[in-house]
């Protein structure tokens, strides 16, 4: 149990984006917990101008990056379940939409790889906003210069 992560079972990751504007002044916010339901990562950086999409889809690529990073501290991991508020991304990701846009395109070819490199299932879900507070207020956070990651 090194680093402090749970060995075990399932990571819980939530991820949401924002931007002020559309496009505008953009960040993610990913918030990682283990099995046992135990914060083991806050992350929240800017972006720069993006719009709202593109933001969403760079969280879930902040999280899937987050994993290969500690891949070698979750030996015991089974499962992935990703969290997040954007309908749009959760269809897309699941093959229920296409995608169009030329740059979220390039974003989920860069998930789809990272899913490869992971080799553990990975689910998407839908979830409301009020169940994704914690990745909305790092998005927010980072919006307003309060994050150092």
């Amino acid at each position: 149990m090194s680093n402090g992560i749970d060995q075990t079972k399932t990571l819980h990751i939530y991820t949401d984006g924002g931007s002020r504007g559309n496009p505008g002044e953009a960040a993610l916010g990913v918030y990682i917990l283990d099995s046992r339901k135990q914060a083991v990562a806050s992350i929240g950086k800017r972006l720069g101008v993006a719009t709202n999409n593109v933001a969403e889809y760079s969280a879930i690529v902040e999280g899937l990056s987050w994993v290969l990073l500690n891949k070698k501290n979750l030996s015991g991991l089974l499962k992935i379940d990703l969290f997040m508020d954007s309908q749009l991304a959760a269809a897309q990701l699941n093959g229920l939409y296409k995608i169009k846009n030329a740059k979220l395109r390039d974003l989920l070819f860069e998930i789809k790889k990272k899913e490869a490199e992971i080799g553990t299932p990975i689910t998407y879900t839908f979830i409301p906003r009020e169940k994704n507070k914690n990745a909305d207020r790092l998005v927010n956070m980072a919006l307003d210069n309060r994050m150092n990651s």
